[in-house]
């Protein structure tokens, strides 16, 4: 048994105070992630400062026609949010997809951004990780790495990123607002995000003691018809094997703006800038959508055992493509 001290708090302040003065202790929020952790000895905190009280579960307008949504507002209630539903479909359907209807219920948004990897070998506290335990190795390398990433990897670190609704907010260039020891900061998302490079224990540019306060999307009219298309191997509750996030404008019959992002396929929530920029002014065609998925999955690294999701992110890409044109032509 290991002993954990628990307390809770009332006030932002008073949590970020708590955590920053304990190397030893982190914040619990749902819990989904940290305690299945705990239990697997994966993390060993030795103090727990829960932040269920704190007052951040808004979901407010914002002027420019985006959303501010608060860190502990619950994945269902993000959702099911009509300004959510009618302005970011691509957001409610990844927090739709992301889990069970149970979890989404406890899972916070300022959670989700901070989750940890599903990688079995991370989760295995008797193999090497460098993100567990940094310079053991990774033990994926030359294991069973078939849901591994294929972009973004490293020689230390090939874990695909396990967020669902991250994949949408990349795509729409969202903000993550913190508070920590040292005040307010506001990182972008591709900011927020780290490559593992050699260094895959440091998963965000956080210090200790700061704390995901909210998220704020900005406003885009075309988002209004974006789309998000999760493959997995099964319907009920599975992490993506690939998944795109995507919204698409047009003007003059070419793609005037064009957002993109990938799950399941890479370390973090990947934008596809190179596949943008092959789509910004052309024709909304096949030839064009499998050009452009060719020129962001050009850079995977895959392996006989993981190939198959450079090509699986390919076809889901250029479906949510023509999904998004017909769309688009019909509106």
């Amino acid at each position: 048994m290991r002993p954990i001290s628990y307390s809770r708090a009332t006030a932002v302040a008073d949590a970020v105070a708590a955590v920053a003065a304990d190397p030893t202790s982190d914040f619990l929020a749902g819990g989904t992630t940290e305690i299945d952790l705990l239990r697997q000895n994966v993390l060993l905190p030795r103090r727990l400062v829960d932040i269920n009280d704190l007052p951040l579960t808004e979901i407010e307008d914002r002027p420019d026609g985006g959303l501010y949504i608060g860190a502990l507002a619950r994945m269902s209630e993000v959702a099911e949010a009509p300004a959510v539903r009618e302005r970011y479909p691509m957001i409610a359907e990844a927090l739709e997809l992301g889990a069970s209807a149970q979890l989404r219920h406890m899972a916070s948004m300022g959670g989700n951004m901070m989750q940890r990897v599903r990688c079995g070998y991370f989760r295995d506290a008797t193999s090497p990780c460098n993100k567990r335990d940094p310079g053991s190795g990774c033990a994926a390398l030359d294991g069973f790495h078939r849901g591994h990433a294929v972009l973004g990897v490293s020689d230390h670190c090939i874990a695909t990123h396990p967020s669902d609704v991250a994949v949408p907010l990349t795509a729409l260039g969202a903000r993550i607002h913190t508070e920590g020891p040292r005040g307010r900061r506001v990182y972008a998302i591709d900011e927020f995000f780290l490559l593992p490079g050699t260094t895959p224990h440091l998963e965000h540019p956080l210090e200790h003691g700061e704390l995901v306060v909210g998220i704020e999307v900005p406003g885009m009219p075309a988002a209004r018809t974006s789309r998000y298309l999760k493959v997995r191997d099964r319907e009920s509750y599975e992490f993506a094997l690939a998944s795109v996030a995507g919204m698409l404008a047009m003007a003059d019959g070419v793609i005037s703006d064009v957002r993109l992002a990938l799950g399941g396929v890479a370390t973090r929530p990947w934008r596809a800038h190179r596949a943008e920029e092959v789509l910004r002014g052309a024709s909304p065609d096949a030839e064009t959508f499998r050009r452009a998925a060719d020129e962001e999955l050009a850079a995977a690294r895959t392996t006989p055992l993981n190939a198959f999701k450079a090509e699986l992110a390919r076809r889901t890409m250029v479906r949510v493509l023509e999904t998004l044109t017909r769309t688009e032509s019909r509106s």
